[in-house]
């Protein structure tokens, strides 16, 4: 069933064009139809802020339970923005204080950018440790991407994130099913691929002594997902599946560009099992073509991207959509529905003075 354009965030307007089904308010209302809420705690920085809202309501958009589907995008003010992205964020986000007045069914908490040697030292370390000690008490389960799972497994188990020897794991990667039966990987392949864009790791052993069980890992990548010993409170993702098919590409254009201006010393390898042939040449060629503009103090030359989107495959996005219906038929049938009926209408609270 589809989202609900509850309040007037951008992002539903965009995901109508893009061909996702998005009810009005209005329209809405007028169904006999249980709703979701599920909470969106937008931790990345302003360059990816409406990306990765983009993303994340895809995949909710694209559930198939019986259930209209109220997204509400906040953040933690503690996480430092520009003023384009802190004005957005008054107009468009809710408060926590709001989150917590109005319930929640289910939370999925995004990556974050780190500036700190130690997670513990990052701005969003307490503010995240109070909304996930709310979301224990009264949100049926919790979904984390990436940076968030590292943040608390050390949190709630204490357990270290590990740099990789072999320095950034960047590209697409084939994982397996371990748990072929638990309810959240129901009639999900057995093998499928998922991005991964980090420096650091939490490991097999380290996650399995603290009682969480391992559902979905890669011979090279390690554990993709585990869930807390509740096996449902907390799902924890270590790549993201939310990406788009360009958002890989994104990322080896804003380092490339960063080698161009000398932030970086070495020109950027591809992400891995994610460039096919054809797009190998272009990168290869538009290398050239930098290291010379550079070395004759030339205008950085245009990135080819309007010549390699069209040729990338996503071979990951029906195996998170899957899995994320899978997790949101879960909290359909333990959402206690006396409680949520109890719960402010949308057309109370969700839409900001």
């Amino acid at each position: 069933m589809p989202l609900v354009a509850h309040h007037p965030l951008p992002a539903f307007e965009k995901l109508r064009q893009h061909g996702e089904k998005v009810l009005s308010l209005d329209d809405a209302l007028r169904q006999d139809i249980r709703e979701l809420h599920v909470g969106l705690l937008n931790m990345m920085p302003d360059a990816a802020l409406t990306a990765t809202e983009m993303q994340f309501m895809r995949l909710v958009g694209s559930c198939n339970q019986i259930a209209q589907f109220f997204v509400y995008p906040f953040t933690l003010p503690a996480l430092p923005r520009g003023p384009e992205s802190q004005a957005y964020i008054e107009h468009y986000y809710k408060s926590f204080d709001d989150i917590r007045a109005m319930g929640l069914d289910a939370l999925i908490v995004t990556g974050a950018n780190v500036t700190n040697p130690s997670l513990d030292q990052e701005p969003f370390w307490e503010p995240l440790k109070e909304v996930m000690a709310w979301a224990a008490e009264n949100v049926t389960s919790v979904l984390c991407s990436c940076l968030a799972t590292h943040a608390l497994v050390k949190q709630l188990y204490h357990i270290d994130r590990q740099l990789l020897p072999a320095g950034k794991l960047w590209g697409v990667y084939n994982h397996h099913v371990v748990h072929k039966e638990h309810p959240l990987l129901r009639d999900i392949n057995t093998r499928f691929d998922v991005p991964h864009s980090r420096f650091n790791a939490v490991h097999r052993d380290s996650l399995e002594q603290a009682g969480l069980t391992i559902l979905i890992e890669s011979a090279t990548a390690g554990v993709h997902m585990a869930v807390s010993p509740d096996q449902f409170g907390i799902v924890y993702f270590q790549g993201h599946p939310e990406y788009d098919t360009n958002s890989l590409l994104k990322e080896y254009k804003r380092e490339v560009t960063r080698f161009y201006h000398g932030e970086r010393g070495d020109y950027p390898p591809c992400p891995e099992n994610y460039f096919n042939d054809d797009v190998l040449m272009i990168v290869n060629h538009y290398r050239d073509e930098l290291l010379a503009a550079r070395q004759q103090a030339h205008p950085m030359p245009e990135f080819p991207d309007e010549h390699i989107e069209p040729l990338l495959d996503n071979t990951w996005r029906d195996t998170a959509k899957g899995i994320v219906n899978n997790w949101l038929g879960l909290v359909y049938e333990h959402t206690d529905f006396q409680a949520r009926g109890r719960r402010a209408s949308p057309s109370d609270s969700s839409t900001k003075p």
